[in-house]
Formats: C-alpha cells, structure tokens, sequence
C-alpha cells in the first residue's frame, strides 16, 4: 500500500501547482527553481513549511475526522485501493490562523461539514470514582467475593448469603369484595357466553 495524505493549500497555491504540472507534463519548464516543491516539518510534528519556488507557505498536519479510502486504476474499468487516508496537510495563507485543535472538525466533502458533531455519537459524561468502583467489584465478584448493593465486600462466610426479606405485595386496586349474596358474587356474562350453550 501507499503511504498517502491529503494536500489542501489555498486557491492561488493551487494555480500555481497547476501550472507547474501542466509545464512539466509538456516538457518546457522554464526555469528549475520555480519547479521546486518543499515540505518540511517542525519537531512537534505537527507543524511546518511548504515551499513553492522561493514562496513559503504555513502547513499544519491535521486528523481527518475519517478514514478516506483512495483507489487507482491501470485500465479505467478496474478500481484498486491504494490507501487509507487518515491526515491531511494543510497549507495557508500568513494571514490565516493557525488551526487550534490537532483534528480538523470538517469532512472532505460538503455533506461532511462539521462531522464530528453531526455524524458521531457523543462520548458518556461517566464519574471516575464510579467507574473504578464498579471495575473494582466485577474483579471482586470474577474472584468468588460477593458484593452487597451498598459497594461493601463481603466474603461468602460472613453472611454475603443472606437475602433481604422479600416486601409484602401490594393489593390490588380493583379487586371486588365478596358479595354477600350468591347473586353478586356470580361472575358477569357476556353475550358470546350465552351462544356457546
């Protein structure tokens, strides 16, 4: 597989990079040093220059909020993948600001825009002390312990076996009182009941 990256610089970059592979392609490049592409990063990373010619440009090295997957073909009928596009560079103007966050909030594509907080799920607000607490118990319980509702560890002999009395059931609110003649204590009929005598 290759090692890919996505390259996103400026609009007047972009003519520029254009025009240098166009000139290249038909051969006549008029002069080497213009033809020269330079990218170079700082020891955080994350951060660096890219050189066009004798023009220095800002670049940040950003996460893609996805996974891009790029394909080549060698006969316009066939797709091969070539890669998993995970980081893109980017480069902009010296008057643009630098980006604050190592992931790039933003798709590729317009129906991507804002992704992270459109397409994903957001991650649970937990309690660490919860957390660790119930890790704590499932280790106790994968080790023989029982463990009481009120998080105190008990062992099996010290009465971790005794059960809470059962609360009495509640009545039942449309429960009849026994009627006092046979009368009304027979059970009401419905017309189907009727038919089937």
């Amino acid at each position: 597989m290759d090692e890919q990256f996505i390259l996103r610089v400026p609009p007047s970059v972009a003519e520029h990079i254009e025009r240098l592979m166009n000139e290249s392609a038909a051969g006549s490049s008029s002069n080497p040093e213009d033809a020269s592409l330079d990218l170079s990063f700082s020891d955080d990373g994350r951060s660096g220059t890219f050189m066009i010619g004798n023009q220095s440009f800002p670049a940040s090295l950003l996460d893609l909020p996805t996974v891009v997957e790029s394909y080549k073909t060698y006969d316009d009928s066939f797709l091969v993948k070539a890669a998993d596009i995970g980081q893109m560079v980017m480069v902009r103007e010296d008057v643009d600001p630098a980006p604050e966050e190592v992931e790039y909030k933003h798709g590729l594509t317009p129906p991507m825009r804002d992704a992270r907080r459109r397409r994903y799920r957001r991650e649970p607000d937990l309690n660490a002390e919860l957390v660790h607490r119930v890790e704590k118990d499932l280790i106790s319980i994968m080790h023989g312990v029982s463990v009481n509702q009120n998080a105190s560890v008990t062992g099996a002999g010290e009465g971790g076996d005794r059960k809470k009395a059962a609360p009495a059931p509640a009545p039942k609110p449309d429960a009849q009182e026994p009627a006092a003649n046979a009368e009304e204590a027979e059970p009401e009929r419905s017309d189907s009941d009727d038919s089937e005598n």
